[in-house]
């Protein structure tokens, strides 16, 4: 008898790096001073955990193109993560090594997430045209 193994979410690469790195990026955080916490800190947080939650709300949705907002979705917050974390190393809440760290891991993930969860994207796209 054949086992048939379903994928889950925690086997998206996408999600686990975007996963991690917020994770990482909390801890960091967690240990600045109130105003930067407050004016910068909640703003980067909101955007990078927004990653791992859009590939996780994508993951779920059982219609493709329901699929392919979340992962667009996630792909934009990727992009507004560098922005913040770009601002953070900018204003000195960040260390060299930490922000260099950070940005390798981002610089991944729109890559990750259209050859893996955003398979979808490339096999609805015809039907997303207009035509």
């Amino acid at each position: 008898m054949v086992k048939i193994r379903f994928l889950k979410l925690e086997d998206l690469s996408s999600y686990k790096i975007a996963s991690e790195i917020a994770d990482y990026v909390w801890k960091l955080v967690v240990d600045w001073k109130w105003f930067e916490k407050r004016a910068l800190g909640s703003q980067l947080t909101e955007a990078i955990d927004s990653v791992a939650a859009n590939i996780a709300e994508g993951f779920g949705r059982y219609h493709k193109k329901d699929k392919i907002k979340f992962y667009y979705n996630a792909r934009a917050s990727v992009y507004e993560s560098a922005h913040w974390i770009k601002k953070a190393f900018i204003r000195k809440l960040l260390f060299q090594k930490d922000f260099d760290f950070i940005m390798n891991d981002l610089r991944k993930l729109p890559k990750e997430i259209n050859s893996g969860t955003g398979r979808l994207i490339l096999t609805c796209k015809s039907s997303l045209a207009l035509h």
